[in-house]
């Protein structure tokens, strides 16, 4: 199962990126999408669309967080990082800082962030990534510069 995961639209995208997403089986987006509308071209593609609420949402359309199984692993999908580490989570799925970020604490929980698609912060690139699942395997997360 290959996941594309983007945060932080902020209503905007580069043009090839839903283009660079069609050969997703899902799409997690970690909020800030702000219009709904600009998930448009990304509902088009068919493919199942999680979706987070931002602090930038002027709406309440999508939950706070999600928990999500595939592949036998647990994922929490928030728009901010908790400041706990949730229960029974393998991942811990954020965006707001719009830098990326892929490290293990000490109970083991990775913490993912895919950067942000149109302002990064601290010096990187806009980015999104891929999150590759293979039962058995551990989780491959790919980090992609637009």
């Amino acid at each position: 199962m290959r996941i594309a995961v983007i945060s932080d639209t902020h209503d905007k995208f580069p043009p090839n990126l839903p283009a660079r997403l069609a050969g997703a089986d899902e799409i997690w987006h970690l909020g800030d999408v702000c219009d709904p509308a600009t998930l448009g071209e990304f509902q088009q593609l068919g493919k199942p669309l999680q979706v987070v609420l931002g602090n930038n949402e002027s709406h309440n359309f999508w939950p706070l967080e999600l928990r999500l199984e595939r592949a036998g692993w647990k994922f929490f999908l928030t728009h901010i990082p908790p400041g706990r580490i949730p229960a029974d989570v393998n991942f811990v799925l954020h965006g707001h800082t719009h830098a990326p970020r892929d490290e293990t604490d000490e109970r083991g929980v990775r913490w993912l962030n895919p950067g942000c698609i149109t302002r990064p912060n601290r010096g990187a690139r806009a980015s999104f990534a891929w999150l590759t699942l293979e039962k058995g395997r551990p989780p491959d997360w790919r980090l992609v510069s637009l």
